[in-house]
């Protein structure tokens, strides 16, 4: 079993709310727009730290994160890229990804909108956006997702409310 916290969209923010919700995770996963490269330093020294980088990451994160990011944890395909779109509206590139071999969980950012859907057109795939840990945006409240997997599954996931963005 692995503890996974979940955030993206942090915009070069980030405050004591967002690291006491990640702190006893085993890794951290941010899904791009980190804003400056010492925000993935940060959480690289809170916990193991995967990530992509997003459409506002200049060349210092585009350095230490890659567009799109494949892995497996606990038996669970996992595919992260900022830009993603969700279930029935996936960006083309992503598209042609989940179409040659979906994996089982798709995360994605961007939006600033917290969701989790499943995508039964494609194998059940679990999809999750975070929403924005950052103040930068048009939300109204900052977000994040925590959860549990094991054995090839998502368990125990939850939605963290960081506070108003202004």
């Amino acid at each position: 079993m692995m503890k996974i916290g979940l955030l993206s969209d942090t915009h070069s923010y980030l405050d004591d709310r967002i690291l006491a919700h990640l702190k006893g995770c085993d890794e951290i996963w941010h899904a791009g727009d980190f804003g400056v490269a010492a925000v993935s330093e940060r959480l690289a020294e809170v916990a193991p730290l995967r990530g992509v980088y997003g459409n506002i990451d200049g060349p210092d994160v585009r350095a230490l994160h890659p567009k799109n990011l494949r892995f497996t944890v606990e038996g669970l395909d996992v595919l992260m890229t900022h830009i993603g779109g969700y279930p029935g509206k996936y960006a083309p590139e992503v598209r042609e990804m989940i179409k040659e071999n979906p994996p089982g969980l798709f995360i994605c950012g961007h939006s600033h909108i917290l969701k989790v859907m499943q995508d039964p057109k494609h194998g059940n795939l679990l999809h999750l956006n975070p929403g924005a840990a950052g103040k930068h945006g048009f939300h109204a409240m900052r977000t994040m997702l925590r959860f549990e997997v094991n054995e090839g599954k998502v368990q125990h996931l939850q939605a963290i409310e960081l506070g108003k963005r202004a």
